[in-house]
């Protein structure tokens, strides 16, 4: 594959709903342009686009991948995003390297959620857009039904280019002089037109529609002019804004004679290679042996290993130039969102944003001491995948996995199986509960021990209270009951006894402990006498001293269409949270604003997306701690005795 210019170069995201034939879209291009002598399919397993293992076994795209098409000295670097909405993640990172976004629309089918979720995101990231309403060689499709349907859904900007008339108005809204032109009834003049149309397409004003199949190859070729005529070259876009190395905002064009910059949008973990990033130029050249700083981690490396991708095809690489899309090999800083720089002209983009988990699980090996191995699968894999999230939970001491969906945890899994040989199961997160007091209590703790050398003996009287604090100390001694030297003994037994608390095991908060009185023995007392007093003293006075469950209250922003307005109230109420408000948004919908028991929350997100099918999203972030119901309490405390009593 030869070198090409930022003048001969397009980058165009392909997006859509599951299905609707993006990856055979690109092999019918490949066909096209002579690349390919069959067209592959992907229930075969055969297609340029789909070529990891998991994506040939499970017949749909999980990664975005690279796929340029070489076409009347143009070269168009698609990138085809997978359809499924767990994989919202690639699609932002297609459309951070691409200058236009298609929408393929499976004819058939019409559109669909996935239709309304790409030209969302593609609006989302200022780019152009264009549909290829694809499978019109299937029975009973109506395109005009089709395209009627698009420009109800998404507005007058939706556009067939062979219709003059209806882009006449659309492309007089661009520009002054030709809106007065317009008015005025004079015709535009071809240039004017083209000018006109190119400039719409550039602002988002104006949608293109080509209509074809992919397999039959029908409106391939108009496709591919469409975009080497409309779609904006990288040249042409506004020039990319960053920050310098004092912090400063500063703009660079994308132009070849600049220092180098760009962005690491997409991370490959190559079973042959290692890892390969997907740069995009963003100025500048970037050829083999340069040095490449690193913003985000402030080191540089040098560039080893770097060739053109077509799929899991390599091809040569001398250099790439601003706006191409090339793929260095063994970057150890690189990660995706990365920007990569000439040290001595240092610029870094915005990173690449990822929407928060939806839903998590806690993971465990199933073979018992391979916990490390899983957190170590785990990291590799966020290389490739930045959307999902490991956390490890202190107080339940789970290791919890956080992604987009069902599908995406799966693929996790399975990858992190296939690669690096640990089998997981996958269980419900345990809730955070914590332990605390309504009451006060009044005890005294005992230790006395007497063997045959030396004994042990401490005692101890505290009064337990609640507390602002998570956990407030005093001692009010008198005439030496205790030494002052076995005070922090006491203290530290206290503290340690904190994280389990006696009705359910759980960390225990907001409570106060006065040590006021006790006694001690010449010779049998020591520290661990007293630490062991002091345990003593806190099972029985925090028992004494009307014991609460608190569980986890989440705040939740739902983003819903009007017409699920009512399930999602009747839903949020079976799970005991309460509607705080809603918010009308602009486009459209409601800001369902609701705090719910974060017990009741782990699933939501299957269930959401099933309520509204798929359009409904939501985030979800811890806001405090309330008493659990006491029915449920009563249900929690035996259920941790059993499962004590069972060890």
């Amino acid at each position: 594959m030869k070198g090409y210019t930022g003048d001969t170069i397009k980058n165009v995201a392909l997006l859509g709903h599951g299905g609707c034939g993006k990856t055979t879209l690109l092999e019918a291009a490949l066909l096209a342009t002579g690349v390919i002598n069959r067209l592959g399919k992907v229930e075969d397993g055969n297609t340029v686009s789909d070529y990891d293992k998991m994506e040939i076994e499970k017949g749909y795209s999980i990664s975005a991948s690279l796929v340029p098409v070489e076409y009347n000295k143009f070269k168009i670097n698609f990138i085809d995003s997978p359809g499924f909405f767990d994989f919202v993640g690639e699609v932002n990172s297609a459309l951070t390297a691409a200058e236009a976004g298609v929408i393929v629309v499976d004819a058939s089918a019409g559109v669909q959620v996935g239709t309304e979720k790409a030209w969302n995101s593609a609006k989302e990231h200022r780019s152009p857009k264009f549909f290829f309403i694809n499978k019109i060689d299937k029975d009973n499709v109506n395109v005009d039904k089709v395209i009627a349907d698009l420009k109800a859904k998404f507005g007058t900007s939706v556009v067939t280019l062979d219709d003059r008339d209806a882009l006449a108005e659309a492309i007089a809204e661009t520009d002054e002089a030709l809106l007065e032109k317009f008015f005025g009834g004079e015709e535009f003049t071809d240039a004017e037109f083209s000018k006109g149309l190119s400039a719409g397409i550039a602002s988002g004003d104006i949608a293109p529609i080509v209509v074809g199949s992919a397999i039959t190859g029908q409106g391939v070729k108009e496709f591919l002019d469409m975009l080497l005529k409309y779609v904006p070259g990288p040249k042409s876009r506004p020039p990319y804004e960053g920050v310098n190395a004092k912090d400063e905002t500063v703009a660079r064009p994308c132009d070849e004679s600049l220092p180098f910059s760009g962005m690491v949008f997409k991370t490959i973990a190559d079973p042959f290679v290692g890892k390969i990033s997907l740069v995009k130029v963003m100025s500048g050249k970037l050829s083999l042996g340069m040095e490449l700083y690193n913003t985000r981690v402030e080191k540089s490396e040098k560039l080893s290993a770097m060739f053109f991708l077509r799929g899991k095809t390599q091809s040569e690489a001398p250099q790439a130039l601003a706006g191409d899309v090339v793929a260095a090999a063994k970057l150890q800083f690189a990660h995706t969102g990365d920007t990569l720089c000439d040290k001595g002209n240092i610029i870094k983009y915005p990173s690449i944003t990822f929407p928060q988990p939806s839903l998590f699980v806690a993971v465990e090996p199933k073979v018992q001491g391979e916990e490390e191995k899983i957190g170590s699968g785990l990291n590799k894999l966020m290389e490739e995948d930045p959307s999902f999230r490991i956390e490890r939970n202190l107080e339940t001491h789970q290791t919890l996995l956080g992604g987009q969906g069902e599908i995406q945890i799966g693929i996790i899994t399975s990858k992190l199986k296939e690669r690096y040989g640990v089998d997981v199961e996958q269980k419900d997160p345990k809730v955070p509960y914590r332990e605390t007091i309504k009451g006060s209590s009044d005890v005294q703790g005992k230790h006395k021990k007497q063997t045959g050398g030396a004994g042990q003996y401490g005692d101890v009287h505290i009064r337990f209270s609640p507390s602002q604090q998570e956990f407030e100390f005093a001692e009010e001694l008198f005439g030496g009951s205790v030494p002052k030297n076995y005070v922090p003994a006491v203290e530290k037994g206290l503290r340690e006894c904190m994280e389990k608390g006696p009705l359910a095991g759980c960390k225990v908060v907001n409570v106060k402990a006065v040590l006021y009185d006790g006694s001690y023995h010449d010779v049998d007392s020591n520290e661990m006498a007293f630490k062991i007093a002091a345990a003593l003293a806190f099972k029985k006075g925090i028992a004494e001293a009307k014991p609460i469950l608190l569980e986890p209250i989440a705040r939740v922003e739902i983003f819903v269409p009007d017409e699920y307005m009512g399930d999602i109230m009747g839903d949020m109420n079976k799970r005991r949270g309460k509607i705080l408000g809603m918010e009308p948004q602009t486009g459209g919908g409601q800001k369902v604003i609701a705090e719910a028991p974060q017990a009741e929350m782990f699933k939501y997100a299957i269930t959401l997306r099933s309520m509204t099918q798929a359009r409904g999203s939501f985030v979800m972030a811890f806001d405090r701690y309330e008493e659990v119901p006491a029915h449920l309490a009563d249900k929690i405390v035996a259920a941790h005795k059993a499962e004590v009593e069972a060890d």
